[in-house]
């Protein structure tokens, strides 16, 4: 069954261009669509959609009255959300903003001419979904969910509290951006004695089954990048990972308040908020190609120090002073 959730505020960020009253007063209803990259009860599609509210009355968007809203929401569900896309944009949107990349990808598919603003789609450019960063073209815009050495970072975090990891297991979904993410993690690892092996998270069955045969061989840890299957499922990746005692580096904060070992990521809030700025200028008359796609420029350290112990690791000093958040 669809969620529908009609006629909500949609604003946030910087504001841009303020209506004057007279002027707000004679603007059509404009109708946004808005594609979020899980559930509707997961507290990350809640904390994206703060973000995305937030600042609203600066912005001059006014429920009822000059802005209406339709949401979807992602579910792991490939053929759910090709539907909830082409149903998206049979509703004529005025711009839709694309949380993670299977909504995005689901969207671009359809080849569809509205504006589409994203966000959390991992490396954009190398997923050939715009030409480069600084002069997108076309219809789409948006705001990259990571750095590409963000790769080489999860890895290097891996080895520092886990010295005696020699193989990762790396969830990866392929054919959502990420080829090169997954590239700087492939050049990096055989100078620090570290052999990957892939797999999709996607499939719940599959998680546990690769997790389970990954855990017969010593010397094991785990790399689970962004993305949006990933995301979904990542409270069967903590609790395999708990279960089988594998060290593991996350790509988001919300697996180590799951749980998890050690994150590093983006700001969550500074994936999303953004978003709604680009919304405001397209919606003002800007085109979404003459926006540049944006990369994040703050990062969080997150470590759950109740996981370590479990696991018989010991936070390196070094580590545990860069952190920006100890969960105990």
């Amino acid at each position: 069954m669809i969620q529908r959730c009609e006629f909500i505020t949609f604003l946030g960020g910087a504001a841009a261009w303020p209506l004057a009253a007279g002027a707000q007063q004679q603007q059509r209803m404009r109708r946004i669509g808005v594609f979020m990259n899980a559930p509707s009860d997961d507290p990350l599609t809640q904390a994206d959609t703060a973000a995305l509210l937030q600042g609203r009355q600066e912005l001059g968007w006014t429920v009822g009255r000059n802005v209406r809203i339709d949401w979807r929401w992602y579910a792991a569900d490939a053929a759910r959300a090709r539907k909830d896309a082409q149903d998206l944009v049979a509703l004529a949107p005025d711009v839709i903003v694309a949380i993670g990349g299977p909504p995005f990808v689901a969207l671009v598919e359809t080849g569809a001419a509205v504006p589409i603003v994203f966000a959390r789609v991992v490396d954009p450019v190398g997923a050939g979904y715009v030409p480069s960063l600084a002069r997108p073209g076309g219809n789409v815009t948006g705001f990259a969910s990571i750095d590409i050495s963000a790769g080489v970072k999860w890895l290097q975090l891996l080895k520092e509290i886990a010295p005696s990891v020699t193989r990762a297991l790396i969830f990866r979904t392929v054919g959502i951006g990420g080829a090169n993410l997954f590239g700087a993690i492939q050049g990096m690892a055989p100078a620090m004695g570290v052999e990957l092996r892939p797999v999709d998270p996607s499939n719940r069955d599959e998680i546990e089954r690769a997790v389970s045969e990954f855990a017969r061989n010593p010397d094991g840890g785990l790399i689970v990048t962004a993305s949006a299957p990933a995301t979904v499922n990542r409270q069967l990746i903590v609790a395999q990972a708990a279960k089988y005692r594998l060290p593991a580096v996350y790509s988001n904060r919300l697996y180590v308040e799951s749980g998890g070992l050690i994150s590093y990521g983006a700001v969550t809030a500074e994936l999303v908020r953004p978003a709604a700025g680009y919304v405001d200028r397209i919606l003002r008359g800007q085109r979404a190609g003459d926006l540049p796609v944006q990369a994040p420029t703050k990062y969080e350290l997150a470590i759950n120090l109740k996981t370590a112990k479990a696991l018989g690791l010991t936070i390196p000093p070094a580590l545990f002073a860069r952190a920006d958040e100890v969960i105990e």
